[in-house]
């Protein structure tokens, strides 16, 4: 699969590469580290190309300059052993996507390269993890390797069992173990020895080899030494056994390690299934059932209560609310009316929807949550290039240590069976496959966990990123508080009631659109009935005037808005009047008079609310270390209550800051030694978002904020945004601890099987088990945030 890397979709990786793209590949035969290192290496050497790739998943993603041919990536990758092919996208379910018509709203237009590849965009979901066929590939070389082990470990090991010449036997069934059983371990070292190179697998495969090959020539020097059934277990010189068990051990680590990466990577497949199936589109009046994938800009769909919605638009008709936990993580599902925006794969709760689509295909949100999980899988965190780079020089070192326990014992001990086997279990137990795995089993599991969470992390190097983070700038309005006004006072005056002021105040605001006026007729109406107006006039800025009569009493003449506008109309409040609503201003609070019949009869305050669990965040936040600063282009008073309501401290509050002025900001802590975190939602936190260190975007925001973003928060609970930073460096944790432990493993097995102190099949079963091992710890990330 080939995607343009521009500015447009390539991340800030590609910013200003206009003329790259990503090539998308698939990758077979690749088996550790040592693989994995040495394909980027081959396809680095290709001027203009870097690639990035990923072991579980058993892929790589190449960027590609304008002169280099997709079909050059797969010859260069196929040359050096490995079967690679283009990641391929099914064929489109239904006729191309059309050109968006003019009625697309809010800037969703699909590029005009894109091309319908599927519901989803993204391909189906096997073509991304297909690690069920890895698994059942060595299921039955598992089978016929355990079959025919179990006798060969009886007959060697157990007296009892043996009989006149049963070294024979032991090695006509321990053959297949190790010639057929062994084969991809054999084929792997084989074609990179051609190429004069070596990894895991060269261990394995000459280990295996040298215990049947040493066996079968002592049995071929003496054949009667195993006459004699009798021989203490240990007393023979033959290792039969020795090389089928590990194979088999071997085996089982491979197959383990294949059904644990599948269960890594459910999440993403889970994301990629989530989409409608089907959809209700409106065509003349008339309801077709069509495939989602059919849809295109532009198109009406039905939406029932318990229907998914089929592709991401605007509801054009009707009201209910939408299930978005599926996207955003939220359990709370969300009311959407008229004009609101509606996601793909969210479920209709309630009433009956009618949407219009603006973004399908690879354009909707869901295929570019799953391109990002995607994407952050398959590219590489800094900490795993020590493992890369320890993988390329381990295997020569191992050899040779190898080759000196075998010198070694001979110079000192003359004891070729005791030399032979410290030289073998030395080649087994240093195969570190679970430094191959320690990384990207990690991030898999991580990022996957993210999405369900909703949450997206673009890539793997963010992980580093929030280790060093000691201070977070919070954008106040859509992160710390709603981003929508609410009324939070009334203060009567004139002799007459709140609940007067507010009726009167929410009737003549009704014919208005502006967001003072909204909050305004939303506060009146849960209070009861609103009184009809009449004559009502507005002006842009200003405030409305009309008339309405209240609780059956005479016409009112009313008068609604800023001070200005009540002296535009005649009606001068007295100095204590504008003393109180001064005060109102300097706490922080937006107010407006309602003035009846020529005279001041209330005033109403409204602030921007505080997002219920902003105050949790913050602490949170502190808990993990961070110093959560307030960043907001409001007042120096509206600041200060907000920080004071969710716990920030005075002096960490930036007031009346604009734009540019947070870009500053960011630079100033930096300056000052921090490491910045920058959370936003709005065009306006876009520059500030790239320049911090760390950018998150609430996917409640503009695009152009989340694209500047490293992590993505789909919700707008501040607390996904902890969340987010928890996971990270949880994720971050679990890749160091599964790296210490095959570095440990390694360091300690080494010298201790030199010295003849390991059996090379409980090595086996050991270096399996530690793949194993490594692969389960990673899976432990699928439980985070299950508390919550």
């Amino acid at each position: 699969m080939v995607q343009q890397t521009g500015t447009a979709a390539g991340g800030a990786g590609n910013a200003g590469k206009p003329d790259t793209r990503l090539v998308e590949l698939e990758i077979e035969g690749m088996t550790c580290a040592s693989c994995v290192n040495r394909v980027e290496r081959k396809l680095g050497k290709i001027e203009g190309v870097s690639a990035s790739v990923n072991l579980p998943l058993e892929a790589a993603q190449v960027t590609v300059p304008a002169d280099v041919t997709d079909q050059q990536i797969v010859d260069t990758v196929n040359a050096i052993g490995y079967k690679a092919r283009l990641k391929e996208a099914p064929a489109p379910a239904g006729p191309p996507t059309a050109v968006a018509p003019a009625e697309t709203r809010g800037g969703a237009r699909p590029a005009p390269e894109a091309v319908e590849t599927g519901q989803h965009g993204l391909g189906r979901p096997e073509d991304h993890l297909a690690h069920g066929g890895t698994a059942a590939r060595l299921r039955p070389r598992l089978w016929t390797a355990a079959a025919l082990t179990i006798p060969v470990f009886i007959i060697a090991m157990v007296p009892g069992a043996q009989f006149p010449h049963w070294g024979w036997a032991a090695l006509l069934l321990s053959a297949p173990v190790v010639f057929w059983s062994a084969w991809p371990f054999h084929r792997a070292a084989a074609v990179n020895a051609r190429h004069l190179a070596s990894t895991m697998d060269t261990l394995v495969s000459l280990g295996v080899l040298a215990a049947f090959v040493f066996s079968a020539w002592q049995l071929g020097m003496d054949p009667m030494m195993t006459a004699h059934g009798h021989a203490e277990m240990a007393g023979h010189g033959l290792y039969f056994e020795t090389a089928a068990v590990v194979v088999t051990f071997l085996l089982l680590g491979r197959y383990l390690e294949a059904s644990a990466k599948q269960k890594a990577g459910s999440a993403l497949r889970a994301l990629l299934n989530l989409g409608a199936k089907e959809a209700t589109v409106l065509r003349g009046g008339v309801e077709t059932r069509i495939p989602a994938g059919q849809l295109v800009p532009g198109d009406e769909f039905v939406v029932r209560p318990g229907e998914k919605i089929a592709t991401d638009g605007y509801v054009i008709q009707g009201r209910s609310a939408v299930d978005t936990s599926l996207i955003t993580g939220e359990s709370v599902p969300v009311e959407v009316d008229v004009d609101d925006t509606v996601i793909g794969a969210t479920i209709n709760t309630s009433g009956r929807l009618l949407v219009r689509a603006t973004r399908t295909g690879s354009e909707t949100t869901l295929a570019q949550m799953a391109r990002l999980v995607s994407q952050a899988q398959a590219g590489k965190a800094p900490i795993a290039r020590l493992a890369d780079r320890i993988s390329a020089v381990f295997v020569p070192i191992v050899v040779a240590i190898a080759a000196a326990a075998f010198g070694l014992w001979m110079l000192f001990s003359g004891d070729l069976q005791a030399a032979f086997t410290a030289a073998v279990t030395v080649l087994v137990i240093a195969c570190p496959c679970a430094l191959g795995l320690a990384t990207p089993t990690a991030l898999l599991v991580g990022t996957g966990r993210a999405s369900q969470l909703g949450i997206l992390i673009k890539g793997p190097q963010i992980l580093e990123d929030t280790r060093h983070v000691d201070t977070i700038l919070l954008d106040k309005t859509g992160t710390v508080t709603t981003g929508r006004l609410a009324v939070t006072g009334v203060a009567a005056l004139d002799g007459r009631s709140d609940a007067e002021v507010l009726a009167l105040a929410g009737a003549v605001e009704a014919g208005s659109e502006h967001p003072i006026a909204k909050a305004v007729v939303e506060a009146a109406r849960a209070a009861g009935p609103l009184p009809v107006p009449a004559g009502f006039h507005s002006a842009p800025g200003g405030g409305v005037r009309g008339t309405a009569a209240y609780d059956g009493g005479p016409a009112l003449a009313l008068v609604a808005g800023r001070t200005g506008w009540l002296e535009e109309n005649g009606i001068v409040p007295s100095a204590a009047q504008q003393q109180a609503f001064a005060a109102l201003q300097d706490s922080g609070a937006t107010a407006i008079w309602l003035a009846v019949d020529g005279e001041p009869a209330g005033i109403i305050s409204l602030r921007d609310t505080v997002k219920d669990g902003s105050a949790a965040a913050v602490r949170r936040l502190k808990e993990l270390g961070l110093r959560p600063v307030l960043l907001t282009g409001d007042n120096a008073a509206v600041a200060a209550h907000v920080a004071a309501a969710v716990g920030i401290a005075a002096g960490d509050v930036y007031a009346e800051v604009r734009p540019e002025g947070k870009v500053e900001a960011v630079r100033g802590l930096q300056e000052a030694g921090r490491t910045v975190a920058m959370v936003g939602d709005g065009v306006n936190d876009a520059a500030a978002l790239a320049q911090a260190d760390l950018g998150i975007a609430m996917g409640s925001g503009t695009d152009v904020a989340i694209e500047a973003a490293d992590i993505t928060v789909m919700g707008s609970d501040l607390g996904q945004v902890v969340q987010a930073i928890e996971l990270s460096r949880r994720t971050l944790a679990t890749i160091k601890a599964n790296l210490f432990w095959a570095f440990a493993y390694n360091t300690l097995g080494i010298p201790v099987a030199a010295l003849g102190l390991l059996n090379p099949m409980i090595a086996g079963a050991a270096m399996a088990a530690s793949s194993v091992l490594v692969v389960a710890n990673s899976l432990r990330l699928r439980r985070f945030g299950a508390r919550a």
